[in-house]
Protein backbone atom coordinates (compact mmCIF):
# COMPACT_ATOMS: atom_id res chain seq x y z
CA UNK A 1 0.00 0.00 0.00
CA UNK A 2 1.89 3.22 -0.73
CA UNK A 3 2.97 5.68 1.45
CA UNK A 4 -0.34 8.61 1.49
CA UNK A 5 -1.15 11.55 3.82
CA UNK A 6 -4.61 12.08 4.59
CA UNK A 7 -6.11 15.41 4.57
CA UNK A 8 -7.07 14.65 8.61
CA UNK A 9 -3.62 14.12 9.21
CA UNK A 10 -2.48 16.92 7.82
CA UNK A 11 -5.22 18.93 9.68
CA UNK A 12 -4.28 17.60 13.16
CA UNK A 13 -0.61 18.38 11.88
CA UNK A 14 -1.20 21.65 11.22
CA UNK A 15 -3.90 22.08 14.36
CA UNK A 16 -1.31 20.84 16.86
CA UNK A 17 1.66 23.29 15.88
CA UNK A 18 -1.29 26.64 16.47
CA UNK A 19 -2.80 24.94 19.53
CA UNK A 20 0.86 24.37 21.02
CA UNK A 21 2.15 27.82 19.88
CA UNK A 22 -0.46 29.65 21.34
CA UNK A 23 -0.32 27.76 24.19
CA UNK A 24 3.29 28.41 25.05
CA UNK A 25 2.75 31.85 23.47
CA UNK A 26 1.02 32.75 26.96
CA UNK A 27 3.45 30.89 28.66
CA UNK A 28 0.80 28.38 29.98
CA UNK A 29 1.31 25.72 32.43
CA UNK A 30 1.02 22.01 30.57
CA UNK A 31 1.02 23.50 27.17
CA UNK A 32 1.22 20.41 25.95
CA UNK A 33 -2.09 19.41 27.03
CA UNK A 34 -3.53 21.83 24.49
CA UNK A 35 -2.05 20.19 21.56
CA UNK A 36 -3.39 16.76 22.47
CA UNK A 37 -7.27 17.98 22.99
CA UNK A 38 -6.59 19.20 19.37
CA UNK A 39 -5.85 15.98 18.47
CA UNK A 40 -8.90 14.36 20.46
CA UNK A 41 -11.20 16.85 19.08
CA UNK A 42 -10.53 16.59 15.24
CA UNK A 43 -13.00 14.78 13.75
CA UNK A 44 -14.21 13.53 10.06
CA UNK A 45 -17.58 15.73 9.97
CA UNK A 46 -17.92 19.26 11.04
CA UNK A 47 -21.36 17.60 13.09
CA UNK A 48 -18.98 15.34 15.04
CA UNK A 49 -16.79 17.48 15.42
CA UNK A 50 -18.86 19.52 17.48
CA UNK A 51 -20.67 17.44 19.36
CA UNK A 52 -17.23 15.75 20.52
CA UNK A 53 -16.13 19.06 21.02
CA UNK A 54 -19.03 19.94 23.01
CA UNK A 55 -18.84 17.00 25.13
CA UNK A 56 -15.11 17.05 26.12
CA UNK A 57 -16.00 20.78 27.03
CA UNK A 58 -18.72 19.82 29.59
CA UNK A 59 -16.97 17.06 30.88
CA UNK A 60 -13.50 19.53 31.79
CA UNK A 61 -15.63 21.68 33.17
CA UNK A 62 -17.54 18.58 35.18
CA UNK A 63 -14.17 17.27 35.72
CA UNK A 64 -12.55 20.25 37.33
CA UNK A 65 -15.51 21.38 39.77
CA UNK A 66 -15.95 18.02 40.98
CA UNK A 67 -11.71 17.41 41.46
CA UNK A 68 -11.00 20.60 43.04
CA UNK A 69 -13.72 19.81 45.74
CA UNK A 70 -13.23 16.25 46.73
CA UNK A 71 -9.38 17.04 46.23
CA UNK A 72 -9.30 20.05 48.98
CA UNK A 73 -12.02 18.36 50.95
CA UNK A 74 -10.60 14.99 51.50
CA UNK A 75 -7.08 14.97 50.16
CA UNK A 76 -4.56 14.55 47.41
CA UNK A 77 -4.40 11.24 47.45
CA UNK A 78 -4.43 8.39 45.15
CA UNK A 79 -7.24 6.73 46.80
CA UNK A 80 -9.10 10.24 46.29
CA UNK A 81 -8.15 9.42 42.61
CA UNK A 82 -9.90 6.44 42.52
CA UNK A 83 -12.94 7.99 44.33
CA UNK A 84 -13.29 10.43 41.82
CA UNK A 85 -13.44 8.18 39.16
CA UNK A 86 -16.04 6.55 40.27
CA UNK A 87 -18.19 9.31 41.18
CA UNK A 88 -16.99 11.19 37.95
CA UNK A 89 -17.86 8.71 35.43
CA UNK A 90 -21.64 7.90 35.90
CA UNK A 91 -21.66 12.08 36.25
CA UNK A 92 -20.47 12.80 32.81
CA UNK A 93 -22.66 9.50 31.65
CA UNK A 94 -25.63 11.11 32.80
CA UNK A 95 -24.68 14.69 31.59
CA UNK A 96 -23.87 12.68 28.05
CA UNK A 97 -20.81 13.86 27.39
CA UNK A 98 -19.05 10.45 27.70
CA UNK A 99 -16.30 10.90 24.90
CA UNK A 100 -14.83 14.11 27.16
CA UNK A 101 -13.77 11.54 30.03
CA UNK A 102 -10.25 10.95 28.50
CA UNK A 103 -10.01 15.29 28.40
CA UNK A 104 -10.63 16.00 30.94
CA UNK A 105 -8.41 13.26 33.24
CA UNK A 106 -6.11 14.63 32.03
CA UNK A 107 -7.04 18.52 33.13
CA UNK A 108 -7.95 16.45 36.43
CA UNK A 109 -4.26 14.76 36.66
CA UNK A 110 -3.12 18.73 36.23
CA UNK A 111 -4.81 19.79 39.46
CA UNK A 112 -3.61 16.16 41.53
CA UNK A 113 0.12 17.22 40.24
CA UNK A 114 -0.10 20.94 41.48
CA UNK A 115 -2.11 20.19 44.41
CA UNK A 116 -3.59 23.47 44.51
CA UNK A 117 -6.55 24.31 43.26
CA UNK A 118 -6.15 28.67 42.68
CA UNK A 119 -7.39 30.95 40.26
CA UNK A 120 -4.78 30.99 38.16
CA UNK A 121 -4.89 27.19 37.83
CA UNK A 122 -8.55 27.10 36.66
CA UNK A 123 -7.42 30.16 34.38
CA UNK A 124 -4.65 28.53 33.07
CA UNK A 125 -6.83 25.26 32.40
CA UNK A 126 -9.53 26.95 30.63
CA UNK A 127 -7.34 28.59 28.30
CA UNK A 128 -5.79 24.91 27.27
CA UNK A 129 -9.23 23.46 27.14
CA UNK A 130 -10.62 26.77 24.89
CA UNK A 131 -7.35 26.67 22.43
CA UNK A 132 -7.48 23.00 21.82
CA UNK A 133 -11.15 22.55 21.19
CA UNK A 134 -10.89 26.23 19.46
CA UNK A 135 -8.05 25.06 17.53
CA UNK A 136 -10.05 22.05 16.12
CA UNK A 137 -13.31 23.68 15.50
CA UNK A 138 -10.65 25.92 12.99
CA UNK A 139 -9.45 22.51 11.46
CA UNK A 140 -12.62 20.93 10.99
CA UNK A 141 -13.89 24.23 8.84
CA UNK A 142 -12.25 22.61 5.79
CA UNK A 143 -13.90 19.57 4.86
CA UNK A 144 -13.19 18.36 1.06
CA UNK A 145 -16.36 17.88 -0.73
CA UNK A 146 -17.64 14.72 -1.18
CA UNK A 147 -19.55 15.35 -4.70
CA UNK A 148 -17.17 14.17 -7.55
CA UNK A 149 -17.11 10.83 -5.32
CA UNK A 150 -20.21 10.59 -5.15
CA UNK A 151 -21.35 11.67 -8.49
CA UNK A 152 -18.73 8.46 -9.86
CA UNK A 153 -20.77 6.16 -7.55
CA UNK A 154 -24.29 7.31 -8.92
CA UNK A 155 -22.88 6.76 -12.38
CA UNK A 156 -21.56 3.37 -11.63
CA UNK A 157 -24.31 2.18 -9.86
CA UNK A 158 -26.61 3.58 -13.02
CA UNK A 159 -24.29 1.62 -14.89
CA UNK A 160 -25.18 -1.73 -13.43
CA UNK A 161 -28.82 -0.88 -12.96
CA UNK A 162 -29.58 -0.68 -16.59
CA UNK A 163 -27.60 -3.83 -17.04
CA UNK A 164 -29.80 -5.30 -14.43
CA UNK A 165 -33.02 -4.36 -16.30
CA UNK A 166 -31.73 -5.20 -19.77
CA UNK A 167 -30.86 -8.67 -18.63
CA UNK A 168 -34.24 -9.02 -17.01
CA UNK A 169 -36.12 -7.83 -20.56
CA UNK A 170 -33.71 -10.49 -21.82
CA UNK A 171 -34.62 -13.59 -20.03
CA UNK A 172 -38.90 -12.48 -20.23
CA UNK A 173 -38.22 -12.15 -23.66
CA UNK A 174 -36.49 -15.37 -24.48
CA UNK A 175 -37.38 -17.57 -21.22
CA UNK A 176 -33.55 -18.24 -20.55
CA UNK A 177 -30.45 -16.21 -20.06
CA UNK A 178 -26.32 -17.30 -18.98
CA UNK A 179 -26.16 -13.59 -16.91
CA UNK A 180 -24.55 -14.72 -13.81
CA UNK A 181 -26.44 -11.64 -11.60
CA UNK A 182 -22.70 -10.32 -10.73
CA UNK A 183 -24.11 -6.76 -10.73
CA UNK A 184 -26.78 -7.40 -8.34
CA UNK A 185 -24.23 -8.34 -5.80
CA UNK A 186 -21.93 -5.51 -6.74
CA UNK A 187 -24.68 -2.51 -7.09
CA UNK A 188 -26.00 -3.55 -3.47
CA UNK A 189 -22.23 -3.15 -2.31
CA UNK A 190 -21.75 0.32 -4.13
CA UNK A 191 -25.36 1.72 -2.26
CA UNK A 192 -23.87 0.54 1.22
CA UNK A 193 -20.25 2.41 0.42
CA UNK A 194 -21.89 5.40 -1.45
CA UNK A 195 -24.98 6.01 1.76
CA UNK A 196 -21.89 5.96 4.19
CA UNK A 197 -20.26 8.90 2.16
CA UNK A 198 -22.88 10.46 1.81
CA UNK A 199 -23.85 10.36 5.25
CA UNK A 200 -20.76 11.79 6.28
CA UNK A 201 -21.27 14.75 3.03
CA UNK A 202 -24.73 15.21 4.63
CA UNK A 203 -23.28 16.01 8.65
CA UNK A 204 -20.67 18.19 6.47
CA UNK A 205 -23.90 20.66 6.11
CA UNK A 206 -24.40 22.25 9.44
CA UNK A 207 -27.67 24.70 8.45
CA UNK A 208 -28.85 22.21 5.81
CA UNK A 209 -31.23 19.11 6.94
CA UNK A 210 -31.26 17.31 3.38
CA UNK A 211 -28.85 15.95 1.43
CA UNK A 212 -29.65 15.07 -1.80
CA UNK A 213 -27.05 12.32 -2.39
CA UNK A 214 -28.25 10.55 0.46
CA UNK A 215 -31.85 10.43 -0.48
CA UNK A 216 -30.81 9.13 -3.75
CA UNK A 217 -29.14 6.85 -2.63
CA UNK A 218 -31.86 5.37 0.35
CA UNK A 219 -34.12 5.39 -2.97
CA UNK A 220 -31.90 3.45 -5.27
CA UNK A 221 -31.91 1.30 -2.35
CA UNK A 222 -35.50 0.62 -2.67
CA UNK A 223 -35.41 -0.19 -5.84
CA UNK A 224 -32.76 -2.59 -5.84
CA UNK A 225 -34.85 -4.61 -2.67
CA UNK A 226 -37.69 -4.53 -5.08
CA UNK A 227 -35.72 -6.15 -8.00
CA UNK A 228 -34.45 -8.74 -5.86
CA UNK A 229 -38.46 -9.56 -4.68
CA UNK A 230 -39.05 -10.05 -8.44
CA UNK A 231 -36.03 -12.11 -8.85
CA UNK A 232 -37.58 -16.21 -7.59
CA UNK A 233 -41.21 -15.40 -9.93
CA UNK A 234 -39.06 -14.66 -12.92
CA UNK A 235 -37.29 -17.58 -12.33
CA UNK A 236 -40.68 -19.48 -12.03
CA UNK A 237 -41.64 -18.55 -15.48
CA UNK A 238 -42.61 -21.23 -17.50
CA UNK A 239 -41.82 -20.24 -21.40
CA UNK A 240 -42.69 -17.14 -22.87
CA UNK A 241 -46.80 -15.96 -23.50
CA UNK A 242 -47.62 -13.23 -25.75
CA UNK A 243 -47.64 -10.87 -22.87
CA UNK A 244 -44.04 -11.31 -22.36
CA UNK A 245 -42.71 -9.18 -25.19
CA UNK A 246 -44.61 -6.12 -24.08
CA UNK A 247 -43.12 -6.26 -20.77
CA UNK A 248 -39.78 -7.05 -21.78
CA UNK A 249 -39.64 -3.96 -24.60
CA UNK A 250 -41.21 -2.12 -21.27
CA UNK A 251 -37.56 -2.91 -19.26
CA UNK A 252 -35.72 -2.26 -22.09
CA UNK A 253 -36.79 1.04 -22.25
CA UNK A 254 -36.09 1.06 -18.39
CA UNK A 255 -32.88 0.16 -18.55
CA UNK A 256 -32.06 2.83 -20.94
CA UNK A 257 -33.85 6.06 -19.31
CA UNK A 258 -31.67 4.97 -15.95
CA UNK A 259 -30.83 8.67 -15.04
CA UNK A 260 -31.06 10.49 -11.74
CA UNK A 261 -33.85 12.59 -13.27
CA UNK A 262 -37.60 12.30 -13.42
CA UNK A 263 -39.58 9.98 -15.93
CA UNK A 264 -41.65 8.67 -13.63
CA UNK A 265 -44.87 9.73 -14.95
CA UNK A 266 -44.10 8.46 -18.73
CA UNK A 267 -43.55 5.23 -17.33
CA UNK A 268 -46.44 4.50 -14.75
CA UNK A 269 -48.65 5.55 -18.16
CA UNK A 270 -46.90 2.82 -19.91
CA UNK A 271 -47.74 0.30 -17.49
CA UNK A 272 -51.31 1.61 -17.15
CA UNK A 273 -51.29 0.94 -21.17
CA UNK A 274 -49.85 -3.12 -20.27
CA UNK A 275 -52.19 -3.53 -17.64
CA UNK A 276 -55.13 -2.21 -19.65
CA UNK A 277 -53.63 -4.42 -22.47
CA UNK A 278 -53.34 -7.48 -20.26
CA UNK A 279 -56.91 -7.18 -19.45
CA UNK A 280 -58.19 -7.29 -22.90
CA UNK A 281 -56.75 -10.74 -23.61
CA UNK A 282 -58.32 -13.99 -23.74
CA UNK A 283 -58.61 -15.82 -20.47
CA UNK A 284 -55.13 -18.35 -20.12
CA UNK A 285 -56.03 -21.63 -21.91
CA UNK A 286 -53.07 -23.69 -19.43
CA UNK A 287 -52.18 -24.10 -16.43
CA UNK A 288 -48.52 -23.00 -17.54
CA UNK A 289 -49.77 -19.78 -19.24
CA UNK A 290 -51.63 -18.90 -16.14
CA UNK A 291 -48.87 -19.18 -13.99
CA UNK A 292 -46.71 -17.24 -16.28
CA UNK A 293 -49.33 -14.64 -16.72
CA UNK A 294 -49.88 -14.38 -12.88
CA UNK A 295 -45.93 -13.72 -12.29
CA UNK A 296 -46.05 -11.03 -14.99
CA UNK A 297 -48.34 -9.60 -13.60
CA UNK A 298 -47.01 -9.38 -10.35
CA UNK A 299 -43.79 -7.83 -12.00
CA UNK A 300 -45.54 -5.31 -13.47
CA UNK A 301 -47.09 -4.37 -9.76
CA UNK A 302 -44.00 -4.69 -8.17
CA UNK A 303 -42.15 -2.30 -11.33
CA UNK A 304 -44.99 0.05 -10.31
CA UNK A 305 -43.42 0.72 -6.99
CA UNK A 306 -40.27 0.87 -8.26
CA UNK A 307 -41.55 3.83 -9.89
CA UNK A 308 -43.36 5.31 -6.96
CA UNK A 309 -40.02 5.24 -4.90
CA UNK A 310 -39.04 7.04 -7.56
CA UNK A 311 -41.74 9.51 -7.42
CA UNK A 312 -41.59 10.13 -3.92
CA UNK A 313 -38.02 11.55 -3.81
CA UNK A 314 -39.21 14.01 -6.79
CA UNK A 315 -42.08 15.00 -4.55
CA UNK A 316 -40.31 15.97 -2.00
CA UNK A 317 -38.18 17.80 -4.22
CA UNK A 318 -41.19 19.67 -5.58
CA UNK A 319 -40.19 19.33 -9.00
CA UNK A 320 -42.82 18.90 -11.31
CA UNK A 321 -41.65 21.56 -14.13
CA UNK A 322 -40.46 18.84 -16.42
CA UNK A 323 -42.33 15.42 -15.97
CA UNK A 324 -41.11 13.27 -19.24
CA UNK A 325 -37.41 14.31 -18.21
CA UNK A 326 -35.42 11.15 -18.71
CA UNK A 327 -35.03 9.15 -14.94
Amino acid sequence: MPFKIGYRTLKTAVGVVIALSMAEALKLDYASSAAIITILCISVTRKNSLLVSWARFVACMIGIVMSAVMFETLGYKPIIVGLFILLFIPVVLVAKSAQGIVTSSVIVMHLYTQKQATFAFFLNELQLIVIGIGTALLMNLYMPSKDNVLRRYRIEFEQKLAVILRELAAFIREGESDWDGKEISEADHLLKESKTIALQAMENHLLREEDHYYHYFAMREKQLEIIERIMPHLASLEGAVMQSEPIAEFLSELSAAVSPTNSVPYFMLRLEELKAAFRAMPLPATREEFETRSSLLYVMNEFEQYLQVKDALWSNKQDKKRPFRKA
